[in-house]
């Protein structure tokens, strides 16, 4: 796209948990050559409902442009300086966004970014058939590829698989958006049994991230249990099962993680949190852990990329809140009816840093 641009951030003391023996067993090749040592974060953020100006057919109701819910250009200029306040404050050199309608509602948004001196070179868009919306990134360093991991034949969100090149040492992203609690746990499942399968493929040694809105709690495989609507799965949960963040009732830790017999286990960022705290998402007064961040052994290995230990981090200035919720994006009839011009996302932006550098 155009010119890539690295912004660093400043020095940042933090410790990186030492590799003890075992790689994940993880179709893009990876290099393992070192690049200069760099320091970038990565962040997650569900801008619930970014939609552009264009009646495409596949709007929810309260965004068709020029409709009763008074979804227009003055309303839509609020909610993109909104969510760029967000995203230029958080400074992430990489960024999934969920919910975003549109490659030209991304556009929009880059530029608005820019206005504010945030400047993301490159981005990678996915919307899968009809869906309303779709997965999105921003990067600060350069896109190698991007692909599609379809889902549910093709019916589901697809996930949004992107490599970039972070310095000459590639790093590849899952950006996903898997279906609500208005669905049972195995709509969910597919999502995880298409991401599975294609980590599966990945060479050994390669520094990937698996990150978005998964619609699981960081426990679901408790939370869920005797839910008879959602467990419709005989207890197995996509997030813990499928991906692997349990193995045998018990959650992976980062000891866990690099052992052996967990080769195909992924480590979820809540658990450095205390638990009270494993929240980026409210319904009702429930706090829920429904965005993620979840790493694997290769990013502990002391080459390549590695996650920097307890850099994981719910983004949460003032504004984003309203009293003790969430100052989410506002329309009349608890959702629907017409647009406020007042609020944010009903999400909390999550990040974690890394670094290239060798131990």
């Amino acid at each position: 796209m155009n010119t890539y641009v690295y912004d660093g951030h400043g020095p940042r003391f933090l410790r990186v948990i030492p590799f003890i023996a075992v790689l994940v067993s993880i179709v893009w090749v990876c290099g393992v050559d070192a690049a200069d040592n760099l320091q970038f974060r990565i962040a997650t953020y569900n801008v619930e409902n970014l939609f552009d100006l264009e009646n495409q057919g596949t709007e929810y109701t309260e965004y068709i442009p020029g409709g009763s819910s008074g979804w227009g250009p003055d309303i839509a200029h609020i909610k993109y300086n909104h969510m760029s306040q967000v995203l230029s404050d958080l400074k992430a050199d990489l960024v999934a966004l969920q919910e975003v309608e549109s490659e030209g509602a991304l556009i929009r948004l880059q530029d608005q970014l820019k206005e504010r001196g945030m400047i993301y070179p490159h981005r990678a868009f996915l919307k899968a058939g009809k869906q309303a919306v779709g997965c999105a990134l921003f990067s600060r360093f350069p896109i190698r590829r991007q692909s599609g991991i379809p889902v549910r034949h093709g019916r589901g969100r697809s996930i949004l698989k992107v490599e970039v090149d972070v310095k000459g040492t590639p790093l590849l992203l899952y950006i996903n958006h898997w279906q609500s609690k208005k669905n049972p746990e195995s709509a969910r499942m597919d999502y995880a049994r298409a991401l599975e399968q294609d980590m599966g493929s990945l060479k050994p040694h390669c520094d990937f991230v698996v990150l978005g809105d998964f619609n699981s709690d960081y426990d679901e495989y408790r939370t869920f249990l005797n839910n008879r609507f959602l467990n419709d799965t005989n207890g197995e949960t996509g997030i813990n099962h499928v991906l692997g963040t349990v193995r045998l009732s018990q959650a992976i830790t980062e000891k866990k993680l690099v052992e052996p017999g967990c080769e195909r286990c992924l480590f979820d960022l809540w658990l450095e949190f205390p638990i009270g705290d494993r929240w980026s998402y409210l319904f009702f007064g429930r706090k829920g852990s429904l965005d993620h961040i979840l790493v694997p052994a290769s990013l502990y290995d002391g080459r390549g990329i590695n996650y920097l230990a307890y850099s994981f981090k719910r983004f949460m200035p003032e504004y984003v809140f309203q009293g003790k919720s969430l100052n989410r994006w506002q329309l009349t009839d608890r959702g629907h009816g017409r647009h406020l011009g007042i609020g944010y996302s009903d999400h909390l932006p999550l990040y974690a840093d890394f670094t290239t550098q060798i131990n």
